[in-house]
């Protein structure tokens, strides 16, 4: 398979070096392949989108010869020919050998990409739109200079780049979190340099993604005080913009310093949610 770039992203041909499960609902999946030399970024909240074969394909189709129009070329194949395209973040990348890692949340057994890494086995191989560049525009978390306290909440959907900015958070930095998930088995050790204080929230059985939980914990959560904080908020969309209205119009945050992500909708699927932005 060959690659095509759009600078400051480019086309990544991969394949499944190895998995691991991080717990009941949870997956690291590990990626290598030739091109990732050519793959650079800074880190913590990296966006990437991801493609994937349905079952029986060998390897995803995207009309890569097309160039810059891959994204209509790959539009206007047959729903069960062009590749599962969905969004992730990066977790970890590592050189010598080249390798990085994407935590997959298993939240919809029924979706193809939870299907996927539920499966997936070394030597499945993937095609990964990423960066060529380490200082990209799909790097979102940017704390302003002068930052003097960090807030982050995200979801099991967000954990994996939560888990990537805390722990790129230098010596010093003050930091509260809170981390969602719906289990207790799904809680991860983050190590961090930060003076950060992490809360894991367990919905438990029956308790449905950006739920009230988030909200409740971050009203009742004494914040240290601070003269210009700066929040990073993702996952389900709704309850993102629930926690938003919060920090802004209760907590006093300037809204220009408060990044939020949807990451994802409920009741719908990616391609609904890319079609009715």
């Amino acid at each position: 398979m060959t690659t095509a770039v759009a600078a400051p992203f480019r086309f990544f041909s991969l394949q499944v070096v190895r998995t691991r499960r991080l717990g009941p609902s949870l997956v690291r999946v590990t990626f290598g392949g030739p091109d990732l030399h050519a793959f650079h970024s800074h880190g913590r909240d990296q966006s990437l989108s991801l493609f994937l074969p349905h079952p029986g394909q060998p390897e995803p189709v995207v009309p890569l010869e097309l160039g810059d129009g891959w994204w209509q070329g790959w539009r206007e194949l047959p729903d069960d020919v062009r590749a599962v395209m969905r969004s992730y973040t990066l977790r970890a990348l590592r050189r010598d050998p080249d390798e990085i890692d994407i935590d997959f949340a298993l939240h919809s057994p029924s979706g193809p990409a939870s299907r996927w890494a539920a499966r997936a086995a070394a030597g499945d191989r993937v095609l990964l739109l990423g960066p060529a560049v380490a200082d990209n525009r799909a790097i979102r978390f940017r704390p302003p200079e002068g930052t003097d306290l960090v807030v982050v909440w995200g979801d099991e959907s967000a954990v994996p780049a939560a888990c990537a900015v805390l722990e790129s958070l230098p010596a010093g930095t003050r930091a509260r979190a809170w981390l969602e998930v719906g289990h207790a088995g799904d809680i991860q050790d983050v190590v961090t340099q930060a003076d950060a204080e992490v809360t894991w929230l367990v919905r438990g059985q029956g308790g449905g993604e950006g739920s009230p939980l988030a909200l409740g914990a971050l009203r009742e959560a004494r914040l240290p005080s601070a003269e210009r904080p700066y929040a990073w908020i993702a996952g389900e969309s709704g309850c993102v913009r629930a926690l938003r209205r919060h920090l802004v119009g209760e907590r006093g945050i300037d809204r220009r310093c408060v990044t939020f992500v949807g990451y994802w909708r409920r009741g719908m699927t990616e391609e609904q949610l890319r079609t009715a932005e």
